[in-house]
């Protein structure tokens, strides 16, 4: 079922992903943003009814809809939500950057602003699923950073009005987490239209400055057309694990969290590496053990057989090579004294240390970010952060004196590029 290959025959194209876009996702993306850009708030609601089969009066939700969205949801969730709302808070926080100013010199001073974005867009996926976690991940460090405004647009679902799970078309669960992330406003537009109208703004929908969150490869690519017009946080790609282990792990273990980031979806990468023969086969025994119960079976284990791949390694220090190479979202270290080995990791998005720090651990519930850079680019990008909802501004002052003493060096440089007018503005205020 799983390929199983040695250290010897790999290559990089083993891990094999499907491509986030293609020609008919890409032009499909361009028509519906020309459309909203062209039409606004018209093409939202012939879009909504198409691809969401509603027919809403308008797309913001209340505001009085986030304290019935607490009623409707169960109180014991209420508080999970609290209570990884806080730890992530607290991890968050720890990120906060400040601003510097340097007087170099006499009449020199030299600075740095960190501003928040004003107005940011959070897309949360929704339809036949719900997930707050992506509300608390993307909300709670905009929040921290500053943001004047946390507009959040996620996709209605064509429920009975009198469902007790929505309100509107979304789930509960997501406007309660929306309430206690802090965002200000909910609406209920999803797919490239949502980002479009995130992007450009309609009579309806404001326009924003950044959007973040995660989608399907329509919501992707319409985020890589937007980028330019607004900020984005990253292009993400199917979700990935690479964990390595030893023999002293447990195989239960390590095939759960495979299959954990299998039932995502069927284009789902999940690779162990590893220096021991005998856990090769244990873990491939208890995938078939497992598989058959998972209510999302079928998505796990086509994820597992065209995405599924086991390294023999003839050493521990490879399997790092090899996890640096194809550079995971998610990367679990199974060995003992996992701390040993943290400092060979290069490239990873999130790293899970130790038998007992499954990957579902960072998805929900422990603190850091799980919005994270898939598909290899772990190689030159980070996790969301603070860092993406601020911008960061610099600013020069010279003094008549300094200006004077730096003069010839800046004129100089200037001519030797060619540009006179760069030139000119030095000497006309020295005298030259």
């Amino acid at each position: 079922m799983i390929r199983i290959i040695k250290s010897t025959d790999f290559k990089k194209e083993n891990i094999t992903q499907k491509e986030s876009s293609s020609t008919a996702i890409t032009t499909t993306v361009a028509e519906i943003i020309t459309n909203v850009k062209e039409r606004g708030d018209k093409a939202l609601y012939e879009y909504t009814k198409k691809f969401d089969g509603c027919s809403p009066d308008g797309f913001e939700l209340a505001k009085a809809a986030m304290d019935r969205a607490f009623e409707k949801t169960p109180p014991e969730f209420i508080s999970i939500l609290e209570r990884a709302a806080k730890n992530i808070e607290k991890f968050h926080r720890n990120q906060i950057q400040k601003g510097f100013e340097l007087s170099c010199e006499d009449g020199i001073i030299l600075g740095q602003k960190v501003i928040p974005v004003e107005r940011v867009g959070i897309y949360v996926p929704g339809g036949t699923a719900a997930y707050p976690s992506t509300v608390l991940m993307n909300c709670i460090p905009a929040k921290i950073a500053g943001v004047k405004e946390i507009i959040i647009a996620t996709p209605p679902s064509a429920v009975s009005p009198s469902a007790a799970s929505h309100i509107n078309g979304v789930d509960v669960r997501v406007i309660a987490a929306a309430k206690i992330a802090g965002a200000d406003r909910i609406f209920t537009i999803g797919g490239a239209q949502a980002i479009a109208a995130l992007a450009f703004g309609t009579k309806s929908i404001p326009r924003v400055d950044k959007i973040t969150g995660p989608g399907n490869a329509y919501v992707a690519e319409a985020k890589r057309q937007v980028f330019g017009i607004v900020g984005i946080d990253m292009i993400a790609g199917p979700s990935d694990i690479l964990i390595i282990a030893d023999a002293s792990a447990n195989p239960s273990y390590i095939a759960a969290d495979m299959l954990s980031q299998c039932e995502h979806g069927i284009d789902s990468p999940a690779v162990l590496v590893t220096n021991c023969e005998v856990l090769v086969e244990r873990v491939r025994k208890e995938l078939e053990v497992q598989l058959p119960k998972l209510p999302r079976e079928e998505i796990a284990r086509k994820a597992i057989i065209n995405h599924g791949l086991i390294i023999l390694t003839k050493s521990i220090e490879e399997a790092f090579d090899i996890s640096n190479t194809l550079a995971p979202e998610h990367l679990e270290i199974q060995l003992d004294e996992p701390f040993d080995y943290l400092e060979k990791v290069i490239n990873a998005g999130s790293v899970f240390l130790g038998k007992y720090t499954p990957e579902p651990l960072g998805d929900y519930y422990a603190g850091p970010n799980h919005t994270l850079p898939t598909a290899g680019t772990a190689r030159f990008s980070s996790a969301l952060s603070v860092d993406d909802f601020t911008k960061k501004t610099q600013y020069i002052s010279y003094s008549k004196e300094a200006l004077n003493d730096a003069s010839d060096d800046v004129i100089r440089f200037a001519e030797e590029e060619g540009l006179m007018a760069h030139a000119l503005s030095i000497s006309k205020r020295v005298g030259r």
